[in-house]
C-alpha cells in the first residue's frame, strides 16, 4: 500500500520536528564521517546512544517486521525519515553492517530463531556487527577464502585471518565466510556462512590506522576459536550463495536496509554553498570557465545518478538491461563521490593542502578528510575494478 501525499507530508513534518528538537549538540570531539571511522569508545558510545534514540522514536527499521523490533510499516516512511536525517545533518546510524547487510539477509533467508535472536539487537545498537569476508592473501578473490571452520561435535573450530573487519574490535557478531570443505571440487562449494560471536577465546582483533590518522578497520585472527554449531546459516557448502546475497545488499542492488545515515552525505549544492567565496586572483574561483565546465559536468552526473535510482524502480524503463542500474549503482556513486570531493579540494587552491587540526583549513579540513575517507567506499564491497567487471560480464555480456 502506497503513502498518500498528505500522509507523506504530515509524516515528514513530524520527523523534521523531532530531528530539530533531538539533534545532538557538538560533543566536543571529532565524529566519524562514515561507519568505517568509529575508532574509540567516546565515538562508539555517542553513536550507540544516538542510534538507540532514533530507533526508540520509531524512525529506524520502520519496514522491518514488528515482532522483531521493527515498525512493520510501508517502506516509503523510512525513505522520508532518512531524507530528513540527511537534511538536518544529524549523526550517522553507525551499526551499518547489521542494519544494511546482516539484518536484511536474516529477514530474507534466516530462520525464525535467527530473526528472533538477532534483529532487535541490531536496531537498538546493543549488538554491533562486523564482516569477515576479505583475507590478506586473497585481495578481492573472495571465493578463495582460506579461513577454516572444522566441525567438532556441537561446535566449529576456526583458524585463519580476516582483514578490513570494520568495527571488529567493538562487534558482538560477525558475518563470516569460512571454508568447511577444502576438498570440494569447486572452491565455492567448500565455503560456509556463519553468524559468529566475537567474544570467544581465540579471536583477536587489531586496529588498522587509516591515511586520515583515524581507526575503524581491524584485522581479525582466529586461533582454535570455538563457536556453536548453530551459528551456521543455511547448510554447509551454501556459503558462497549466501555471501553473494549479502553483497547484493552491500552494493545497493537489493533493498531491505533498516535505514538511517551510514555516512555524512554532501551534495554538489553543499559544496558550492561552502566554497562559493573561495577566490583566485581576486575573483571567485567558481567564475573560472574551466572550473565551471567541470562543475556543470559533475552536476549532470549527480542528477543522472538520482534519476537512475528512480528509473530503476520502474521495470518498463529498464527492460533492455533489467538489472543494469542496480548492479552499477555502487560503482557509479562511490566514484562520483570521490571525484566530487577531490574537486572540492582543487577549488581551494593551495589551501587544499591543509588538513584537520590546521587553524587555517576551511571547515576544519572537512573536504580533505572526506576525500581520504571516500577511498574506503571504492574498495569495500568489491573494488571499483571488480565492480567494472560485474558491469561488463553481467550487464553487457562480455567474456571474463
Amino acid at each position: 500500500m502506497s503513502i498518500s501525499k498528505q500522509e507523506a507530508k504530515d509524516f515528514r513534518d513530524q520527523v523534521s520536528a523531532w530531528m530539530k528538537e533531538n539533534k545532538p549538540a557538538d560533543p566536543g570531539f571529532l565524529l566519524p564521517q562514515t561507519f568505517m571511522e568509529v575508532g574509540d569508545e567516546r565515538q562508539l558510545e555517542f553513536l550507540r546512544e544516538w542510534q538507540h534514540k532514533v530507533w526508540s522514536a520509531g524512525y529506524l527499521g520502520m519496514a522491518w517486521p514488528e515482532e522483531y523490533g521493527g515498525g512493520g510499516m510501508e517502506r516509503g516512511y523510512q525513505a522520508i525519515a532518512d531524507q530528513e536525517m540527511r537534511r538536518h545533518a544529524v549523526p550517522i546510524c553507525f551499526n551499518v553492517i547489521g542494519l544494511g547487510w546482516a539484518g536484511p539477509l536474516i529477514i530474507d533467508m534466516g530462520t525464525e530463531r535467527e530473526k528472533a535472536r538477532y534483529l532487535k539487537g541490531i536496531l537498538s545498537a546493543e549488538d554491533i556487527w562486523c564482516q569477515g569476508f576479505s583475507e590478506p592473501d586473497h585481495g578481492s578473490d573472495l571465493g578463495n577464502a582460506q579461513t577454516r571452520a572444522v566441525r567438532d561435535g556441537d561446535e566449529y573450530v576456526l583458524n585463519g585471518q580476516k582483514i578490513w573487519t570494520t568495527m571488529g574490535n567493538f562487534a558482538r557478531y560477525m558475518i563470516l565466510l569460512a571454508r568447511t570443505n577444502p576438498d570440494a571440487a569447486r572452491k565455492y562449494d567448500g565455503l560456509s556462512y556463519f553468524l559468529a560471536p566475537m567474544n570467544v577465546p581465540g579471536i583477536e582483533t587489531r586496529p588498522i590506522r587509516k591515511i586520515t590518522g583515524e581507526y575503524g578497520f581491524t584485522e581479525t585472527f582466529f586461533t582454535d576459536a570455538r563457536i556453536p554449531a548453530d551459528c551456521l546459516m543455511g547448510e554447509e557448502g551454501q556459503g558462497w550463495k549466501i555471501a553473494m546475497q549479502t553483497l547484493q545488499y552491500e552494493r545497493g542492488a537489493e533493498a531491505g536496509a533498516a535505514g538511517g545515515l551510514m555516512m555524512v552525505r554532501v551534495t554538489i549544492d553543499d559544496m558550492i554553498e561552502e566554497l562559493r567565496d573561495v577566490a583566485r586572483d581576486g575573483e571567485p574561483v567558481l567564475k573560472d570557465p574551466v572550473m565551471r565546465d567541470q562543475l556543470v559536468k559533475m552536476i549532470m552526473e549527480e542528477k543522472s545518478i538520482a534519476l537512475g535510482d528512480r528509473r530503476a524502480r520502474v521495470p518498463a524503463l529498464t527492460s533492455d538491461y533489467p538489472h543494469s542500474l542496480m548492479l552499477s549503482h555502487k560503482l557509479r556513486t562511490t566514484e562520483m563521490t570521490r571525484r566530487m570531493r577531490q574537486f572540492a579540494i582543487n577549488l581551494q587552491g593551495a589551501a587544499g593542502g591543509l588538513y584537520v587540526g590546521d587553524p587555517e583549513a576551511r571547515q576544519g579540513g572537512f573536504w580533505q578528510r572526506a576525500y581520504f575517507n571516500s577511498f574506503s567506499a571504492t574498495i569495500g564491497g568489491g573494488t571499483s575494478q571488480v565492480q567494472a567487471n560485474i558491469v561488463a560480464e553481467h550487464i553487457l555480456g562480455l567474456p571474463k
